[in-house]
């Protein structure tokens, strides 16, 4: 620190460095330039990230807080800063990640100039973010506000982790602080996720235990939660032991290796068929740390009625939300596995039937995929670059989905190969434009020599392009692969399937063709425009050598999909693949071919 007062800015910023928070994510406004005062004089210990946008603020504390356990926050100031969280905020809030979100606020003594704007960009913001949070507070004096950093890191890690809202009055920000009269006190407790843990009484463990005993086909289905609690080493040891079929949700992908022989990949609708297929066929299903939402539990049609369950979960809201398990297990997912395990102990748990018939079933599934990530078809499929991506890929990279299709091109064609977290996919909303600032939050943690990868559609994409100049201005080891189709790819299949028009899911015509991998060099990164597979390996290998961010640009079948219901239903209504228009990018000489 300088010689200048110390004010409530300070105040902030060192109680967020002592809570082991090492990036805010943000864009300043007047009302909390304190703030980035405070971090400017810390920065051996907490550095600021300035976003373009306040949205992508909180999608990249998201992805900060998925990959270190950590709350990830985020500042915006009052008003049009503000209004702009509520989408991060609400990914947070349905997939259970700490964040605490520090936003600006006019002076307290203008409350009754909020109304309507009449203080320049005033309006109630404590009601608005009640709505989208896990709590909100208004911060009522310099006294309370200690207390209620602390208060809102216990409640953003403490079980169900999710988004805390503090408001802070320009008037309290700017004030003075004396360290001696208001020390900082932290809570090392709160400083990552679990805050506590707990483990279900011994008698629900030993009926669990029992179950699974007398299962002859168990399932275990890992949701995100495996990874909230560090649990997935634990989770691959007893699934090891277990002799059953294991399967993930999106956001639970990583729970164990999908290299093992009884791993069937992601239970999604736009997942894995095996893990579709065999599912139906499980006589006990294990529910750990999975909310069994409407894409994992395939629309609600799981558990079958004839099948066993056994739900794992801190919550204890989550049993019995969708249907009532047989047992219930309430407590941390790691510390719960370890005493399922330990009452096992030393089992016989091999199910020859059961293993044979996961391997046949992986074995057709498989044969299928390889046939599409050789294909040559041009325009090219998504799978061909999925086979390029995996070649490419490092034990310590991580990969960052957008939402929609390429959510189902990583889950299905990308397989995790170590236990842990390495894909981040944004599923507590499932809204576009996650994937470019989520990258910059996984870039700023991602381990020295580690690439972030990115896959998105040219309309998710286009939600966040303006983040590249942050990539760009930070020098993120970052490849962000769109794949381009010119359309909505999942509205103009659903349109076609369903209504048989096509309305609004153009993002191009003949004359205007956006070219992202020419905005890209714009913007100061690397960009590779794609036509050809062939020529896919040649642009990922430049991308991945390059020392900073890139766009590689691969133009795709505007019919390809990973939802196995649609490609039936296309066999069913005859859309058959159709060749596109072949668009050629040149970086410095634009020019548009002739359709194929």
């Amino acid at each position: 620190m300088n010689d200048a007062t110390p004010h409530v800015g300070d105040l902030v910023a060192e109680m967020l460095a002592q809570s082991g928070v090492e990036y805010v994510f943000g864009m300043p406004g007047g009302q909390t330039t304190a703030l980035h005062d405070g971090i400017s004089r810390r920065t051996d210990r907490i550095r600021h990230i300035l976003m373009r946008d306040e949205r992508n603020a909180a999608y990249a504390a998201d992805a900060y807080a998925r990959l270190t356990g950590k709350p990830g926050v985020c500042d915006v100031t009052v008003g049009p800063g503000a209004n702009l969280l509520p989408a991060g905020f609400l990914e947070a809030l349905n997939a259970s990640i700490p964040m605490v979100g520090i936003i600006g606020e006019l002076p307290l003594d203008w409350l009754p100039l909020k109304e309507k704007g009449i203080a320049s960009q005033g309006f109630d913001q404590l009601s608005f973010f009640k709505t989208c949070s896990k709590e909100a507070f208004l911060v009522p004096s310099i006294w309370a506000l200690p207390e209620l950093i602390r208060t809102a890191f216990r409640i953003a890690t403490a079980p169900r982790p999710g988004p805390v809202a503090l408001i802070i009055p320009h008037d309290i920000f700017d004030a003075d602080w004396d360290p001696k009269i208001l020390p900082v006190k932290v809570d090392d407790r709160s400083r990552r996720i679990p805050y506590l843990r707990s483990v279900p009484p011994a008698s629900e463990i030993a009926a669990a235990a029992d179950l699974i005993r007398k299962a002859k086909r168990p399932a275990l289905v890992c949701g995100g939660g495996v990874h909230g609690s560090d649990a997935a080493e634990g989770v691959t040891a007893f699934a090891d032991r277990l002799g059953g079929l294991v399967c993930t949700s999106l956001s639970g992908k990583g729970s164990v290796p999908e290299t093992r022989p009884y791993a069937a990949g992601v239970l999604n609708p736009l997942g894995s068929a095996a893990a579709i297929e065999l599912i139906q066929e499980a006589d006990l299903v294990i529910w750990c740390g999975s909310k069994v939402s409407q894409n994992t539990g395939m629309n609600w049609t799981l558990p079958r009625p004839e099948q066993s369950t056994i739900t794992i979960d801190f919550d204890p809201l989550e049993h019995g939300r969708t249907f009532r398990p047989t047992v219930a297990l309430l407590g941390d997912v790691r510390e719960t596995v370890a005493a399922l395990d330990a009452a096992l102990g030393e089992r016989n748990g091999h199910h020859p039937d059961w293993m044979a018939r996961i391997a046949e079933v992986k074995e057709r599934c498989e044969a299928a995929k390889a046939e599409e990530m050789a294909s040559d078809q041009i325009p090219v499929i998504p799978p061909r670059i999925m086979a390029e991506i995996g070649k490419r890929l490092g034990e310590e990279d991580i990969v960052v989905s957008d939402a929609s299709f390429s959510a189902g091109w990583i889950a299905g064609y990308l397989p995790a190969k170590r236990p842990g977290r390495q894909f981040v996919f944004a599923r507590g909303q499932g809204g576009l434009g996650y994937s470019v600032p989520g990258a910059i939050g996984a870039a700023a943690v991602a381990p020295a020599g580690a690439r972030v990868v990115t896959l998105a559609g040219d309309g998710a994409f286009s939600y966040t392009i303006g983040e590249l100049a942050t990539q760009a201005q930070y020098g993120q080891r970052i490849v962000n692969i769109v794949i381009n189709n010119g359309k909505l790819g999942w509205i103009q299949l659903w349109q076609e399937i369903f209504f048989k028009n096509v309305q609004s899911a153009e993002l191009e015509t003949q004359s205007v063709v956006p070219g992202y991998a020419a905005a890209a060099q714009a913007l100061g990164l690397k960009g590779i425009y794609v036509e050809k597979p062939d020529d896919i390996a040649a642009a990922l290998d430049a991308a991945f050598a390059h020392d900073g961010p890139s766009v590689v640009e691969v133009r795709i079948d505007d019919r390809a999909t990973p939802i196995h219901s649609f490609k039936r239903r296309m066999r069913e209504t005859e859309l058959k693949p159709r060749p596109r228009p072949g668009t050629v990018y040149k970086l410095r000489d634009w020019k548009v071919s002739p359709d194929l």
